[in-house]
């Protein structure tokens, strides 16, 4: 069977409208799966209550330059801000961590995403994607096993220190609260 150009034209509009209709409902289906939380009032509160708040900047026990609740970002000694400076630092570093959490696809509970980005907020978004705690996450976000993981990110220049240890301990119970 010999098609005219008109029937050439009208088959190729009918396979553009089916190929924009499969996109679309694929952009769709892809925004109505993805995960966009936002860390809860426990979730900061976790994460401001390790991190405590610094006016001045400090190294950290890791030799990390600091300031206000643990940012780092440009910071260089004798730095000073704000009150309010550290709270938008705050938020701006919290919905980074939070972005690096919801870019996993992960299933969590409040609670679960809280612990996470506290746990990123604190170790970086890319120890977290390199992770066992991660892959553990992904394959059994139930998997008791996770309680160790979190424990294992205790140390800061090869030394225990209390400080993570405590954090990793509530970041853990959180988890599994």
């Amino acid at each position: 069977m010999k098609l005219t150009n008109r029937q050439i034209v009208i088959v190729g509009t009918v396979a553009m409208v089916s190929l924009t209709a499969a996109t679309i409902c694929y952009i769709i289906f892809r925004v109505m799966n993805k995960t966009n939380m936002k860390i809860s009032a426990n979730g900061l509160s976790l994460i401001k209550q390790h991190e405590g708040l610094r006016l001045t900047a400090y190294q950290c026990s890791a030799g990390v330059w600091t300031i206000g609740y643990g940012h780092t970002k440009g910071v260089k000694e004798g730095d000073t801000c704000t009150q309010d400076q550290a709270d938008a630092w705050l938020l701006e570093d919290v919905e980074h961590a939070e972005g690096a959490v919801n870019s996993q696809g992960l299933t969590l509970t409040q609670n679960q995403f809280d612990a996470l980005v506290s746990f990123v907020f604190n170790v970086g978004v890319s120890a977290f994607k390199k992770s066992t705690l991660l892959k553990k996450i992904k394959a059994n976000p139930n998997d008791p096993d996770i309680a160790n993981e979190f424990a294992k990110w205790k140390y800061a220049n090869g030394n225990v220190i209390t400080g993570l240890a405590n954090r990793r301990a509530k970041e853990s119970n959180l988890y599994f609260a």
